[in-house]
């Protein structure tokens, strides 16, 4: 398998996707990423391939509404986010296939409760 491809899934399998393998993976510390205990990847729409047919999730958004977590319609796995401008997309890493590959990711912890800055 390559490497430099990073692939991942629900639980069940309905919704896949595909991102080459970034510089590091991010751990948020905001309300929702907490309780997902996601770890997260982010890139451009064009640079992440999600494999998820319509009905198979379904989007949550609060707040200023500028992001809409979705989970998987048939697991409740969430598998990734879309930003609603349009403009950024991030996987749930914690999904990955071959789990061994993303160990070997260093790890920067983002302060989405409070500063909005990475802590390192």
């Amino acid at each position: 398998m390559d490497e430099g491809i990073i692939t991942g899934s629900c639980h069940c399998g309905a919704v896949r996707f595909e991102v080459s393998r970034p510089d590091f993976a991010v751990s948020c510390n905001c309300s929702i990423c907490r309780r997902l205990a996601a770890l997260w990847v982010y890139a451009p729409p064009l640079e992440i391939r999600l494999f998820a047919p319509e009905g198979t999730t379904r989007a949550y958004s609060w707040g200023v509404g500028e992001i809409a977590f979705h989970s998987c319609s048939t697991c409740g796995v969430c598998t990734h986010y879309i930003g609603l401008a349009g403009d950024r997309v991030a996987v749930n890493l914690r999904l990955a296939d071959r789990p061994e590959v993303v160990e070997q990711l260093r790890v920067r912890h983002f302060d989405g409760a409070n500063s909005w800055a990475f802590l390192d």
